[in-house]
């Protein structure tokens, strides 16, 4: 999977994260092809909470380990 994201909080304002099917994963910077839609996202990331609203999966609520801010918004890219 690919998430194409825009927003403040990561390393780049404009960025591509690739999951491999072996469980890692890599970013590089801005818009990495090819694109093939699945979905779009919003991630808001306050402190250590994480909302999630995503077009196929619905509203998420969850936990991380360090405290951060991010406001991004996404597509999902298979």
């Amino acid at each position: 999977m690919k998430y194409i994201e825009f927003g403040i909080g990561n390393t780049w304002l404009i960025r591509t994260e690739t999951e491999l099917n072996n469980g890692t994963e890599f970013e590089e910077k801005g818009i990495v092809d090819p694109v093939k839609f699945h979905s779009v996202y919003l991630r808001i990331w306050v402190g250590k909470t994480v909302y999630i609203l995503d077009l196929k999966r619905g509203f998420q609520k969850g936990t991380k380990d360090r405290n951060k801010f991010k406001f991004i918004f996404g597509v999902t890219s298979r």
